[in-house]
């Protein structure tokens, strides 16, 4: 325990020190975890404290400062949060690259339709503005580092004829927003299917597979396999933690097309 202590104390001083600069460092790379719940986490937390799991993967917290990555990412609705994909894409995308720091931005809010996903919406669950908030978080993030990508979950909330049959274009859109704000047009944007375990989801997935050939440098994580935590509605932690797998390795390859 007095060897996890000392650890535990060296990385903070590292990382106070880290970030205890004037300019971004191109060697930080930042990802933006936006959408819903399921991407701001529900799954069952381990009853067990948290060790250190990767020492180069941080997180934006609520107050804007960069600590060391574990879950819960998330502070949208703090009696909810828990297990999310943000943590496992984290760890893998520093596994790709050993010689950068990754910096997860997390974004999401529970219970959100896409409308809420820009400028001046507010949510009344949330108390927030969550495209408005989200702009904030990010541009705070920039100063110290360079957004390498974005993953998204999010269409639950949007899950009716009605609805869906508006989303992509309004996907689309968010999507032009967050690379302008950025200054990127070609930023990756890897998006999730909604979990195969209700047929009402069905209608948001069969719109999200249309993105990757409708929006270039975008790409598709599958949701095959998944199961819920028994509330037809959220991911439990393996599910959520193998999905963050399937968007580390989209987000890779995007990656990859962009340096050919």
């Amino acid at each position: 325990m007095r060897n996890a202590s000392l650890l535990a104390i060296m990385l903070i001083c590292t990382l106070s020190v880290t970030f205890a600069q004037s300019k971004a460092d191109p060697n930080f790379e930042l990802y933006i975890l936006i959408g819903q719940s399921n991407m701001a986490g529900r799954g069952a937390l381990s009853p067990e404290p948290q060790a250190v799991v990767n020492p180069r993967v941080y997180m934006f917290n609520k107050d804007t400062i960069w600590v060391l990555a574990k879950d819960p990412l998330h502070f949208d609705k703090p009696k909810a949060v828990g297990v999310g994909p943000g943590l496992t894409f984290g760890i893998a995308m520093a596994s790709s690259n050993s010689g950068a720091k990754i910096g997860l931005v997390p974004c999401a809010v529970g219970g959100t339709a896409i409308e809420a996903w820009q400028p001046g919406a507010f949510d009344k669950a949330t108390q927030t503005h969550p495209y408005d908030d989200a702009l904030l978080r990010i541009r705070a993030a920039m100063k110290y580092g360079q957004i390498k990508g974005v993953i998204w979950h999010q269409g639950e909330a949007n899950s009716t004829e009605k609805k869906s049959s508006s989303y992509l274009i309004q996907l689309e859109t968010l999507i032009k927003r967050i690379r302008k704000e950025v200054g990127n047009p070609q930023l990756p944007f890897v998006v999730g299917e909604l979990g195969r375990y209700r047929i009402q989801y069905d209608l948001i997935n069969v719109q999200l597979a249309k993105v990757p050939n409708l929006i270039p440098y975008t790409g598709l994580v599958s949701s095959e396999g998944l199961v819920h935590k028994g509330d037809s509605t959220h991911f439990d932690a393996p599910s959520a933690q193998k999905l963050g797998q399937r968007y580390a390795e989209k987000m890779m390859e995007l990656q990859k097309q962009q340096h050919k």
